[in-house]
C-alpha cells in the first residue's frame, strides 16, 4: 500500500476519490500535459485514468502513486513505477503550472528518489524527460539524474533518459 511521505514543504499522499476534480484539472491545463506522456488528451481519458488509480495500481499493490500538497492544496502528481524504457524504476511527476519556479519539483524528485533507495532499495532511479523540458531537466540533474542516452520518439522528438544511482 502506498504510504504518505513528506519533504519540508510537501506532503505526498494517496489518492482519495474526492481529488479527481483537482487531478483531471491538473491533467487538463495543456502547460502541464504537454510533458506527460502522449500530451494532451480529452477529460474522459484523464477521468479513466484516474479511477485506475484506485483499480489497477493501489488494490493490487503494484506501485506507489501520490497527490502532491502544498499547505492542504494539491499541487502535483507523483509516481514511482517499473518502467517501460529500462529495466528499473521510473519517477514520474508534474506540478501544478503556479507551484513552477518554487524549486518544488527539486524537492519533489529529490524526496521520491529517497523513497527508492530506502524503502524499494533500488539502486537506481530513472527518469525520461522531453528533451525541451529545460526545467524538469535541471531539477533532476540538482538531484544527480545523469545522461543515460537519448530516445527517438515516433513523432521524431528526442526524450532523455536520465538515472540516479544510490
Amino acid at each position: 500500500m502506498t504510504s504518505s511521505l513528506r519533504s519540508e514543504r510537501l506532503l505526498l499522499e494517496p489518492y482519495v476519490p474526492a481529488d479527481e476534480e483537482d487531478f483531471v484539472a491538473l491533467f487538463m491545463d495543456e502547460r502541464v500535459s504537454r510533458w506527460m506522456g502522449d500530451g494532451p488528451e480529452p477529460e474522459e481519458n484523464h477521468r479513466a485514468l484516474f479511477s485506475r488509480i484506485f483499480t489497477h495500481v493501489y488494490e493490487p499493490d503494484a506501485f506507489d502513486v501520490w497527490a502532491v500538497r502544498r499547505d492542504g492544496r494539491m499541487v502535483g502528481h507523483a509516481e514511482i513505477k517499473p518502467s517501460k524504457a529500462v529495466e528499473g524504476h521510473e519517477l514520474i511527476y508534474a506540478l501544478a503550472y503556479e507551484a513552477w519556479g518554487q524549486g518544488l519539483g527539486t524537492e519533489l524528485a529529490r524526496r521520491i528518489v529517497a523513497y527508492g533507495f530506502e524503502t524499494l532499495d533500488l539502486e537506481q532511479v530513472y527518469a525520461t524527460v522531453a528533451e525541451p523540458n529545460t526545467a524538469s531537466l535541471a531539477a533532476l540533474r540538482k538531484v544527480g539524474f545523469q545522461h543515460v542516452r537519448d530516445i527517438t520518439e515516433e513523432d521524431r522528438s528526442t526524450t532523455l533518459l536520465l538515472s540516479c544511482g544510490r
